[in-house]
């Protein structure tokens, strides 16, 4: 007889999610995300170990939900597919960083993100010039799973390449960042490098220090910052309201048309086209951005809001391709360069984007 099917909060993900944001939340994004049985073939034991894929896996779900907390138009197109009992593929998030010399307390660049995602068992699988933002991207893709556990699309921008007004805005922005990692983390991280894993009590204490990585970590930005960096680049100006928060999300979906052209229907915010890879195999479209209320600082000093482009929503659709080195089809799990940049430009900053 067929055996019965555990439940995904028995597994030991499910207690670590369980620890961390309770067993409603934890219940709903495994209702809400498709997580394949493998990633739950460790039984809950709060005095054992807890793998680096676990730690991935539980990383990628939280930092969903804080999407959809964020983004109330993928959260209704989420929760209409929870109702239709169709689970979100999540295929990657993405996060912008800032490469250049005054980031204050972290590192410039990717790195800053790497630090964290190498010792979860991520590794950069592919480098894509993001050549007319004056960006590269990397795509981090898990090691163990890399068909189970959602990517990390990393950018980062490169300052040195924009105007010396632009550098000193940055410099301002930025500066002064702080590092959400903890020494304590910090070790934690390499004990799940040297091992791969680490016990049940230091996982939930580290999990919450990893989640407040993607986010702001630097104070309010200057209004006349603000412009300057609008004026050179959209990219720089999210970060300065968003900091290393999930730029988007994205559901992998067969029929990326049928999906924009249903959202449509429903009123939904959509991008106007679908951006096509250059092999063909890979297509991208996505909601345009939500409008936030975020606070900077007047020639006074004082902290006013203004509205501009917060996160969003993206579809993705990939087809079986031929691995050239093992002859089997894989699924194409590379990036564009072109994609990318028609992606980022829901971000923009106009309302009409």
């Amino acid at each position: 007889m067929p055996q019965p099917v555990k439940s995904p909060l028995n597994s030991q993900l499910g207690a670590v999610l369980k620890a961390v944001i309770g067993e409603t939340k934890a219940d709903y994004l495994f209702r809400m995300i498709d997580v394949n049985d493998r990633l739950l073939a460790d039984p809950a034991n709060d005095a054992g170990k807890v793998s680096r894929l676990t730690m991935a896996q539980a990383l990628n779900m939280i930092l969903f939900d804080g999407l959809l907390e964020a983004v109330p138009e993928g959260k209704a197109y989420s929760e209409d597919k929870l109702a239709a009992g169709e689970p979100i593929i999540f295929d990657h998030g993405a996060i912008r960083t800032v490469d250049g010399p005054a980031t204050g307390a972290l590192p410039r660049g990717h790195v800053a993100m790497a630090r964290i995602l190498a010792p979860l068992g991520f590794d950069i699988a592919g480098v894509y010039p993001l050549s007319r933002l004056k960006m590269t991207g990397r795509a981090f893709c898990h090691a163990d799973e890399p068909e189970l556990i959602a990517q990390f699309f990393v950018s980062e921008l490169h300052v040195e390449e924009f105007s010396p007004a632009f550098q000193q805005a940055v410099a301002n922005t930025v500066g002064k960042s702080v590092d959400p990692l903890s020494p304590g983390a910090k070790v934690l991280l390499d004990q799940l490098a040297d091992n791969g894993n680490i016990g049940f009590a230091d996982a939930t204490k580290l999990l919450p220090v990893l989640v407040k990585c993607f986010g702001a970590q630097h104070g309010p930005v200057a209004e006349a910052d603000y412009e300057i960096l609008l004026a050179e680049s959209a990219e720089m100006a999210w970060i300065s309201t968003e900091g290393n928060a999930f730029n988007h999300a994205t559901d992998r979906v067969d029929d990326i048309e049928a999906v924009a052209d249903e959202q449509r229907a429903k009123g939904r915010p959509m991008k106007e086209k679908v951006e096509i890879s250059s092999t063909g195999s890979v297509r991208q479209t996505a909601f345009k951005a939500t409008r936030v209320l975020r606070q900077m600082r007047d020639a006074n000093g004082d902290l006013v809001s203004r509205d501009v482009p917060g996160s969003f929503y993206e579809f993705i659709s990939r087809d079986h391709v031929r691995d050239e080195t093992t002859g089997e089809q894989k699924l194409d799990l590379r990036f564009d360069s072109s994609n990318a940049q028609g992606i980022f430009k829901m971000t923009a900053g106009s309302k009409a984007a």
